[in-house]
């Protein structure tokens, strides 16, 4: 549990907007990473597709529901992703351990393939202004990032991976 806010740190709307400034630039430099990333695995495959597998890396078992919630999707359009890539062998669907209805999805080996190949773009970026920011910079940022991401960090029906 943290202590009380630092009384230093005055958040004008002008340091604000600063910092949202950099957050929609970071963001578009990460999207063309992963955009010459689809590009080279030459699948047809759009930035969706990627952050799915990535997700199912990182927890695997998720199924639609859980996708949609982790990504603002609608239940349909995550439905359509994990039928996209099961179309292209990178995803294979499994009847849920508890309910036969719920199915989840696992990355096959292709999958994983894909998954990597674009992921290692982004960690190279990120190791990066990891590096410029420091030791200190790392833990600031992650914090900042997970009290953006909300409840997203935490998955409704339990995330592996972690």
């Amino acid at each position: 549990m943290s202590g009380p806010a630092d009384p230093r740190l005055i958040l004008r709307e002008d340091e604000l907007d600063a910092g949202l400034e950099l957050m929609l630039l970071a963001e578009a430099s990460l999207w063309a990473a992963v955009d010459q990333g689809l590009e080279a695995e030459g699948l047809g495959l759009g930035r969706s597709h990627w952050r799915a597998t990535f997700l199912l890396r990182r927890r695997p078992g998720i199924g639609v529901q859980e996708l949609a919630h982790l990504t603002s999707l609608s239940k349909q359009a995550a439905s359509r992703i994990l039928v996209d890539l099961a179309g292209k062998g990178l995803v294979e669907k499994q009847a849920g351990d508890l309910d036969g209805r719920r199915r989840s999805a696992a990355l096959t080996a292709r999958g994983e393939a894909f998954e990597a190949a674009i992921s290692e773009r982004l960690r190279s970026q990120l190791t990066r202004a990891y590096r410029t920011g420091g030791l200190d910079g790392v833990a600031g940022a992650r914090a900042i990032l997970a009290a953006m991401a909300g409840g997203r960090m935490r998955s409704p029906m339990g995330s592996g991976g972690r």
